[in-house]
Order: structure tokens, then sequence, then C-alpha cells
């Protein structure tokens, strides 16, 4: 009798094994495929007033040199407008909070122009839209998480002086 109750017993652990055996395998894979994952931050940037120079994009991943900082962008790019609504993506992030901050360097001259006031005299724009009145957003302002394959986000740009 004790040794059909062990061959039984034995045969019921063998039997859940088997079973829970995919669900493991499966948890195990999410779990490290999770943590290699990588994304895409897609701006479509709306509101250009023209298709003169250029859209230019840093993204930050902290304050540290946000927004004009250039050199402390984890990334930065450049497209020529071709139309008057333009897509830019920055591929294979980390998820986690980012911030953008875009110009549209008219004059392709690589930088935002300003005039004697220190306004900007070309247009700009950040992630989340933030108003903008007495200067630049802070970081957390223009925060976005980025998870997922892609995220998307639009980009408003703001002009001053009518350019």
């Amino acid at each position: 009798m004790k040794e059909h109750l062990k061959i039984a017993l034995w045969k019921a652990s063998i039997q859940g094994l088997i079973v829970l055996l995919p669900i493991w395998g499966s948890f195990l894979f999410l779990t490290s495929a999770r943590a290699d994952f990588n994304g895409n931050l897609t701006i479509n940037v709306a509101g250009i007033k023209d298709k003169s120079g250029k859209i230019c994009a840093n993204l930050f991943s902290g304050s540290q040199g946000f927004p004009s900082d250039s050199k402390k962008a984890v990334k930065s790019q450049c497209i020529k407008i071709t139309e008057i609504s333009q897509k830019l993506t920055f591929k294979n992030l980390k998820p986690g909070n980012y911030a953008v901050a875009l110009i549209h360097d008219a004059n392709e001259d690589g930088m935002m122009n300003t005039n004697s006031f220190g306004i900007p005299i070309e247009g700009f724009g950040f992630s989340n839209n933030p108003t903008i009145l007495t200067g630049p957003p802070k970081f957390n302002q223009a925060a976005v998480f980025v998870a997922g394959s892609n995220t998307d986000i639009e980009i408003k740009l703001q002009y001053l002086f009518g350019r």
C-alpha cells in the first residue's frame, strides 16, 4: 500500500512539473526580454510656419542641461523641413522619463537665434507643450514617460515674433 502511495505521489508530482514548466519558462523569458527592452520616441512636429531651414531636437533624460545645452543631451538630431508637418524619431531608448527641446532653425546656423532682449526669434517647442511665460520650462514640466515599442507625442512650435 505504501509502495502504491509513493508511486501515485511521484506520478502526480511529475505531472504537476510538466504542467508548470511551460508557465515558468514563459515567465522567465518575459522577465529577461523585458529587462533588455528598448523603445522609440516619435515626435510629430506641428505648427511649422514655413519650409525654410530645419527642425533640430535635443533629447534629455534629466534636468542637467535641459533645455539649451545640447552637449548634455542624450541624443540630438536635425531634419530638413520638407513639409509643414514633420516627424522625427529617437530610437533604442531605455524605458524612463525624457524631455525634448526643439527649434525651427530657419537660417540653419545650428542655434536658437534671439533678439537683443534674449527672446527667441525662431520657432521653438518642448514635449508636453508647456505654457511659456517668462522662460523655458523645467525638465519635469516637459518630461514624458517612454515605455513600450513606440511612444508618440506631438510638439507644437511657438513663434513669439511671427517668423
